[in-house]
């Protein structure tokens, strides 16, 4: 399959997320089936506008729920809350954009975007991470009428586009969080 423009990009990449979830969910130890129909059917539901990605209240209300640690590492010390698209790349300032953070990861991160910075350290994201920066970054690709441009021509944008997963690992390689969920 060919992605050409940023949406198609973004979609794909948020189907496959629904994918891993699914697959996560089930313990499955490969994709199966199940796994690939739910892809195949939100990346074209997405495309058509007849799916959403759901609200990122649905993540605020997991920050509410989940266990209190560093997104990226999962220590539960010197906790500060990290901008995820880093506010001088252009991310907002606002509760959305704002995931817990241990000291050493949120001074290592730094300004640099989450997704290219976990790479640089041979980490995916967990899931739920990855779902809230996707959303973010389908947010600001709407704002900003960037959905139908294609990547190699789309401006300059404050998450980074080739950090944008189009392969996800096996599930047995994800995790949902960065600590266990009880």
């Amino acid at each position: 399959m060919e992605i050409t423009t940023v949406g198609e990009l973004l979609h794909w990449s948020y189907a496959n997320l629904a994918m891993a979830h699914s697959a996560i969910t089930a313990k499955a130890e490969k994709y199966g089936r199940i796994q690939f129909m739910i892809r195949s059917r939100l990346y074209a539901g997405l495309n058509k506008q007849t799916l959403n990605t759901g609200s990122l209240a649905d993540d605020e209300r997991l920050k509410m729920v989940l266990p209190q640690a560093c997104c990226y590492c999962g220590s539960r010390d010197f906790l500060s809350a990290d901008h995820l698209i880093p506010t001088k790349r252009g991310g907002a300032n606002t509760g959305d954009n704002l995931v817990w953070a241990c000291r050493s990861c949120n001074s290592s991160k730094c300004a640099h975007d989450a997704l290219e910075w976990l790479a640089e350290k041979n980490q995916f994201p967990p899931i739920l991470l990855l779902r809230r920066y996707l959303k973010l970054a389908i947010e600001i690709s709407h704002e900003r009428n960037l959905m139908n441009v294609p990547i190699a021509a789309a401006p300059e944008v404050p998450f980074s586009l080739p950090a944008i997963p189009r392969a996800f690992p096996p599930p047995s390689q994800l995790r949902l969080w960065v600590v266990e969920i009880a």
